[in-house]
């Protein structure tokens, strides 16, 4: 946390160094809530509509009501983010089950806890972008989708830690996930792009990818720069192969990959990496131009 964090709970604007939570909150003891994290840019939440249709998404599928409307939650996160010292920077949007006895039980658990925190947040150094980052493949696997579905942003992320704690002994930046059979799912906090013969490859999301907001810019502007592109299975082999690679994610951003488990890839940063780079600066240049609003259309589509 900074000095220059910024917390709303339940309404209530105040510094980070105030901000508390009940130690009863069930988001903390079991890790029962969902979040959304959201970048800002010139003081303007980017693809904020996108974030919250997900968020309403993965508390509908844990069977947890969000006290607020999307409208709602617009004017709080303009409201922080005009609090906080600086007009680039991270936001985390959680919403637990709230306060209640100890116990798994969530139907004593009778109001959400929603909060947002404004802070910096500096997932990959300079160094590693203009250089590239060093990738592991992990051995911890990613969750099958039977025993909680990849697309609900939960607040239990054991299983990605893990894997980054891999990556740290490793002496990697990050680490690529295998779903039980064996094929490539995402990083522990972002999703994985390769390029083979100008032709850019990501996982399937029923493969266990997370449907990333970043990586549907990154797909929708490949379309745009008539960029071919295949969504389909991917093992370590397509990784280890590649051209190029890349990372996005909302803390990642695009992020160039050097190395996969050791083996150097043939360039980084690569041409394709590099068009779709500068169009994602130019996209959000464009986007932050305009005021944080509900996309009350786009989210109905």
């Amino acid at each position: 946390m900074s000095e220059s964090a910024q917390c709303w709970i339940n309404g209530r604007l105040m510094p980070g160094s105030e901000a508390s939570i009940s130690v009863f909150d069930h988001g903390l003891l079991y890790g029962d809530g969902v979040f959304e994290g959201i970048r800002f840019y010139r003081g303007r939440a980017f693809r904020l509509h996108e974030h919250l249709i997900r968020l309403m998404d993965s508390a509908a599928a844990i069977r947890l009501t969000v006290p607020y409307t999307p409208a709602e939650l617009t004017q709080a996160v303009a409201d922080i983010v005009a609090a906080f010292a600086a007009t680039e920077g991270y936001l985390r949007l959680i919403v637990t089950r709230g306060v209640g006895p100890l116990g798994l039980n969530p139907d004593n658990c009778t109001q959400p806890t929603v909060i947002i925190i404004a802070d910096h947040l500096s997932m990959i150094s300079d160094k590693q972008r203009q250089q590239g980052a060093k990738l592991i493949i992990a051995s911890t696997r990613r969750l099958p989708a039977d025993g909680l579905d990849g697309r609900i942003k939960s607040l239990n992320y054991l299983n990605n830690i893990l894997a980054r704690m891999e990556a740290s002994q490793a002496g990697a930046d990050e680490a690529i996930l295998l779903n039980q059979n064996g094929y490539v799912t995402e990083g522990s906090a972002a999703n994985v792009f390769v390029i083979r013969d100008g032709r850019l490859f990501t996982p399937y999301p029923a493969d266990g990818a997370l449907q990333g907001i970043t990586r549907r810019v990154v797909m929708a502007l490949a379309t745009d720069k008539k960029i071919p592109m295949t969504v389909g299975t991917l093992t370590p082999y397509d990784l280890y192969t590649a051209d190029e690679c890349f990372l996005t994610g909302t803390g990642a951003e695009l992020t160039p990959v050097r190395e996969v488990d050791g083996r150097p890839l043939r360039y980084c940063p690569g041409p394709v990496f590099s068009r779709l780079a500068q169009a994602f600066t130019d996209v959000i240049y464009k986007e932050t131009e305009k005021k944080c609003v509900f996309n009350a259309k786009a989210a109905k589509t």
